[in-house]
This record gives C-alpha cells, sequence and structure tokens, in this order.
C-alpha cells in the first residue's frame, strides 16, 4: 500500500510535524490495497489563505482547521493497463494557526491534534462525512481506531 504526500508549506511555518510523521499518520488512513498507488496534496496556510479558501467553497467566512478537496478525475477510457498509475485523492488544506488554537482549547498536544485532523480529512477524500448522526458516528469510529492503533487517544472523549 503505497500513498504519497507533496507537503506544501508556502509559510514556511518552522512548527509543523515531520513529514515522515504526517506521512505515516496519513498511510494509516489509506486502505487501499497492496498495489493501489495514491498521491494527496496537503497544504499548510494560514488563517486567511484558510478563512478565504472556507468562505468560497463553504460560505462559511472563518478560518477553519481543515478542508478535503476529493479529486474527482474525468472518466476517459484507459487504453493501457498500467500498474504505476497513481490515484490522486485530492487536497488537504490545513491551517496551523487553527490547529495551534484548537488544541491549546481541548487540552491536546499539537501533534495529537494534527494527526486527528490529517487522517479526518484523508477520510473524507475517501468518501466518509459526518453530515448525518450515522455518518458522524461511523467516520468518529474509523477516526478513533486508527488514531488508538497510532498510540494516540480518542479525540473525541479525551480529558
Amino acid at each position: 500500500m503505497s500513498l504519497q504526500l507533496d507537503i506544501q508549506n508556502p509559510e514556511d511555518y518552522p512548527n509543523i510535524p515531520a513529514e515522515a510523521d504526517l506521512l505515516r499518520w496519513a498511510q494509516a488512513a489509506w486502505p487501499g490495497g497492496a498495489d493501489a498507488e495514491a498521491g494527496v496534496v496537503v497544504r499548510i496556510v494560514n488563517a486567511a489563505e484558510s478563512q478565504e479558501l472556507n468562505r468560497a467553497y463553504r460560505d462559511k467566512d472563518y478560518p477553519t482547521n481543515v478542508l478535503s478537496f476529493p479529486y474527482d478525475a474525468p472518466s476517459i477510457p484507459d487504453e493501457e493497463d498500467d500498474a504505476d498509475d497513481i490515484e490522486y485523492l485530492g487536497d488537504l488544506v490545513i491551517c496551523l494557526p487553527v490547529i495551534e488554537r484548537e488544541a491549546a482549547e481541548q487540552g491536546k498536544t499539537p501533534t495529537q491534534h494534527w494527526a486527528h485532523l490529517l487522517i479526518h480529512g484523508l477520510l473524507h477524500l475517501q468518501g466518509y462525512d459526518h453530515i448525518t448522526d450515522a455518518e458522524a458516528e461511523e467516520m468518529e469510529g474509523l477516526e478513533t481506531d486508527i488514531l488508538g492503533k497510532l498510540g494516540f487517544p480518542d479525540p473525541y472523549h479525551s480529558p
């Protein structure tokens, strides 16, 4: 199972998790088969860019922790069965100032919150959502299980 991350840090924030940690957390949430290859762009942004994107795509005029932009590839017949093709899942936009603020407010370490929100966003890219109670229960259960396997506490019931 192979998941590739393209990390974009246009603000050159020095206090982001190591790329190896981001990749490990993302791979834990990627259930693709052994031969499945996928790619995700992770863009780390400031509050202004997060707010602009949140306003443009969700009609919410405030910065948010993570935005997921799934890629919906056009249906083009593939004449060759190329096993080396990488499926592009989409983009995750993570707002560092919001993550840091929320971690402090929730009594979590920034690392715990980073892992949770990266996994949360990756599940969105795979079609999971939390609009209804049933969807929220399923998605939160997956997040909790994945985070537990990585050694992190339940993000929804942590002190």
